[in-house]
């Protein structure tokens, strides 16, 4: 009778385990390849990639244990060199490789963050532009609920509106030969000034507020984190364990198109040569608005995976049969 209840309860983690467990489904419907990244938060194991491609159209699911957290992003106009080294323009992870191994983006980058199962049970997430901006991205939750359960992420393409001082362009991207802006960067990565990074006098949320080039990065997407303080209107939370769905340009643009259709992939970056154009450029904010409402189809109100269902009833079903069975000992 000992081994009969040992093998139930082998079996019940391995299924109950199976039906905690959460999957991030990543679509590009980019008019381009975008190669994400994956990076665990620190003691959190990898997920089974950390880097992988995704052509135009292609759509991904990742499984990921209960409690997982880290951040994903894209990279794009990435090739293999001579040397036989994988790296990309933007959000290059450093590696080498295909698998970004344990290391982050390169900003400017379009980070999306996750914490499952945190405080309270939770799931926090949120999509962050306080490391630049290079892609749209859409954060959509599948079956969570929560006032604060809801999509949220940066669809503009911000390349376009990018203050010139932020500005990181492709030399020989465009029509013509010229430049195409592939990535906006931070100001905190631009100016390396305590009052655009949040530190040393303005490492609080007192003391740093946000700048004029933050508020172009709000104005265009006002659920996304602006700068690192930002975190009342940008994060969200879900209860009931959540899937993810996490959409490269959910409004597609082809500013990157003609970029990745020529083989230069120089990158320069316009920068101001006085401090005055700092302010004027900053003045010319985006005036397009974040819309959400196309994205609601594929939130909150879908339901959980099924097999997460199937998990549950096998695992029942194991539990009446091993009762059934202690009766003839």
């Amino acid at each position: 009778m000992a081994l009969i209840f040992f093998f139930f309860f082998l079996l019940s983690n391995l299924f109950f385990s199976g039906a905690m467990s959460r999957s991030f489904t990543i679509a590009n419907k980019c008019d381009y390849t975008v190669w994400p990244g994956i990076l665990s938060n620190a003691g959190v194991p990898p997920l089974p990639t950390t880097g992988f491609v995704l052509q135009k159209g292609e759509t991904r699911t990742i499984d990921a244990p209960s409690s997982w957290g880290g951040r994903f992003w894209g990279r794009t106009l990435c090739s293999t060199g001579s040397d036989g080294r994988f790296t990309c323009a933007t959000g290059d992870c450093g590696s080498g490789k295909l698998e970004c191994s344990g290391t982050g983006a390169a900003p400017p980058a379009t980070l999306a963050e996750f914490t499952l199962d945190g405080s309270g049970g939770l799931d926090f997430y949120d999509v962050s532009l306080v490391d630049g901006y290079n892609v749209q991205m859409l954060v959509a939750p599948q079956g969570g609920s929560g006032l604060n359960c809801s999509t949220t992420g940066c669809v503009v393409d911000l390349n376009g509106s990018c203050p010139s001082e932020l500005r990181v362009n492709s030399v020989g991207g465009g029509d013509k030969g010229g430049t195409v802006a592939m990535a906006c960067k931070s100001a905190c990565e631009a100016f390396r000034e305590p009052e655009y990074c949040c530190s040393g006098a303005f490492g609080s949320p007192d003391t740093c507020k946000p700048s004029s080039y933050s508020r172009v990065f709000k104005s265009a997407c006002p659920r996304a984190y602006s700068y690192a303080y930002d975190d009342k209107s940008s994060t969200f939370t879900c209860a009931k364990s959540p899937n993810y769905v996490i959409t490269f340009c959910p409004s597609p643009n082809t500013s990157l198109k003609s970029a990745e259709e020529h083989s230069t992939e120089t990158m320069t970056t316009t920068s101001s040569s006085s401090s005055g154009s700092k302010t004027s450029s900053s003045e010319s904010q985006s005036q397009s608005q974040m819309v959400y409402e196309g994205a609601l189809d594929e939130s909150s109100g879908s339901p959980p995976s099924t097999c997460h269902g199937v998990s549950r009833v096998i695992t029942v079903a194991l539990s009446f049969a091993f009762c059934r069975m202690w009766w003839f000992f």
